[in-house]
C-alpha cells in the first residue's frame, strides 16, 4: 500500500488517492532465500496459497470494497497478510462470524 513517503518524493499530496485509483498495484514477491540477483536471472514461482488473494483484490479492499463480504472474510483469515491487516479486513465485516477458517 503507498504511504505519505510517496506523496513526499512526488511532491503531490493527492498522489496516493490516484495511484489507488489508477488500480495498478504492481507487484510484491517474498524472498525465500537471500542471495545475489543480477539482470537476467531467472525467477520463478516457488509456492501458491490456493485462497490466496491478488494484490489488486487487497487493495481494492483495503481502500474502497467494503461491500464485498465474501472476500472480505477470506482476506480476514489470510496467514500471509500481517496481523493489523487481517483485524482491519475483520472490522470492516458486517458478520465477523462469516470469516473464513
Amino acid at each position: 500500500m503507498p504511504c505519505f513517503k510517496l506523496a513526499i518524493r512526488f511532491g503531490r499530496p493527492d498522489i496516493v488517492k490516484r495511484f489507488l485509483r489508477s488500480g495498478r498495484t504492481g507487484f510484491y514477491l517474498a524472498v525465500a532465500r537471500e542471495g545475489e540477483a543480477e539482470a537476467g536471472d531467472a525467477i520463478s514461482l516457488t509456492a501458491r496459497d490456493p485462497a490466496a488473494l491478488t494484490v489488486s483484490e487487497i487493495v481494492r479492499l483495503y481502500s474502497s470494497d467494503a461491500e464485498n463480504q465474501e472476500l472480505l472474510g477470506r482476506a480476514s483469515a489470510l496467514s500471509s497478510l500481517p496481523e493489523s491487516w487481517r483485524e482491519y479486513f475483520r472490522k470492516r465485516l458486517w458478520r465477523p462470524d462469516i470469516s473464513q477458517r
